[in-house]
């Protein structure tokens, strides 16, 4: 399945993408054409209809250290108005399928911003979470303000974002930037098998659940629960939710079919 990308590993396990982060001499540094490659993987994989959930990975030592500092260090003002970089990072909020962040070792800026761009985050026991870009004069770009907001609160927020502090797998858990944290010697393991339980179910359900649950962060109470309320409606038209209720009733398990 892996196609003849520079920076990056692409495979399937079952009913799960997997996209690895491959620049390990940089620590996955997120680079133009890093980022490019993954944003072109996703998007095949989104469409693959043999794929359920898809499951963004680094290296053990790193998910990714950071965007690629010696590609913009002399960049101006222009210059990144005009690049197409930070974009990229929305294009992987447009995936429709769940995406999940396995993450170990360094998590750090964009890579940061990456993992919370994904729709859950687990980790191993090394994993190091941080938004240091103050240390470089600048301040997170690709959503790292607005995501870990949501996802820590403002206090903790201010004090990763204003000091550069790193936290850990189990502050992060604690948190609740992370669901799941794994032993780092069966961590992609059970990563992956996280991935397959979300990928065994019924794939519009499952696409309907990830907008909901989104839309949360985008819309007031009462639009959010008008949305759900149309999804949730919307599910009664398709045969995987007879099929579903079905095998509930029958006492056997569902066979999906997508539709």
């Amino acid at each position: 399945m892996n196609e003849a990308y520079a920076h990056l590993i692409v495979s399937r396990q079952g009913r799960v993408g997997i996209a690895q982060l491959n620049r390990p001499q940089a620590l996955n540094a997120l680079n133009s054409e890093l980022m490019s490659e993954l944003v072109h993987a996703l998007q095949t994989l989104d469409a693959d209809e043999g794929i359920g959930c898809i499951v963004v990975t680094g290296s053990e030592k790193a998910f990714a250290a950071g965007a690629d500092i010696k590609q913009m260090a002399d960049a101006t003002v222009v210059d990144m108005m005009g690049s197409p970089f930070l974009g990229y990072w929305d294009a992987v909020q447009r995936i429709a399928k769940p995406v999940v962040a396995a993450v170990s070792g360094y998590c750090l800026g964009g890579g940061c911003e990456l993992a919370m761009l994904c729709d859950l985050i687990v980790a191993a026991e090394t994993a190091q979470f941080g938004q240091p870009e103050i240390n470089l004069g600048v301040i997170p770009g690709a959503g790292g303000t607005q995501r870990l907001t949501r996802a820590v609160g403002k206090s903790v927020a201010m004090d990763m974002i204003l000091t550069g502090r790193r936290i850990s797998a189990q502050e992060a858990l604690g948190f609740g930037l992370v669901s799941r944290v794994f032993p780092a010697s069966s961590f992609l393991e059970d990563s992956l098998a996280l991935a397959a339980e979300i990928a065994a179910k019924a794939p519009v359900a499952l696409r309907m659940a990830k907008e909901s649950v989104n839309r949360a962060f985008e819309s007031s109470l009462a639009e959010g629960i008008l949305f759900e309320r149309c999804a949730f409606n919307l599910l009664f038209s398709t045969e995987d939710q007879k099929e579903g209720m079905a095998a509930f009733v029958e006492k056997r398990k569902p066979s999906w079919q997508g539709k």
